[in-house]
């Protein structure tokens, strides 16, 4: 058992009932930032020890900012730049344990020490990433690296 903020946390996240929970608020809508913005939020309240999610669009060139919680972001991120500009130019997820050891890291925000970032692709075409951050080092692990991915499969389908 961990602690985080004086409170005891479980090491693991349920990411079969985050698969649920997405398809239940997602299901009946086609737009899709309205349905980033869904998963941003229950990703901010379900997941413990983190202090931004969100995600970055694909447009053009550059990932803009889209539907995020947390405090302000970096709005343009160029591609192969940062955790989540190598992630959308590899199209491949990046696991950061201590992001202040990551070549050309982007610091949005000084708290942060660990994150994960996960591409979203549909029909070999990179739409956008989901960038999680966390104020731990190590914080994300291969079972978040693959709930996170399945999570993703489910939002694909109504982007």
């Amino acid at each position: 058992m961990l602690q985080f903020d004086n409170k005891p946390v479980s090491s693991s996240t349920d990411y079969s009932l985050l698969n649920l929970q997405l398809e239940g608020l997602i299901d009946s809508e086609s737009d899709s930032i309205a349905n980033m913005a869904n998963c941003a939020a229950l990703l901010w309240q379900e997941l413990d020890r983190i202090n931004w999610v969100g995600f970055y669009l694909l447009k053009e060139s550059h990932l803009v900012l889209g539907p995020f919680q947390g405090k302000p972001a970096c709005t343009r991120i160029d591609m192969g730049k940062g955790v989540c500009g190598t992630a959308a130019l590899l199209k491949k997820t990046q696991l950061v344990d201590d992001v202040h050891q990551f070549p050309g890291h982007i610091a949005c925000d000084v708290a942060s020490n660990s994150e994960i970032v996960v591409p979203l692709i549909k029909q070999g075409q990179l739409l956008a990433v989901l960038d999680i951050d966390s104020p731990l080092t190590a914080r994300f692990d291969h079972s978040d690296q693959q709930g996170l991915e399945q999570l993703m499969q489910v939002l694909i389908k109504k982007l």
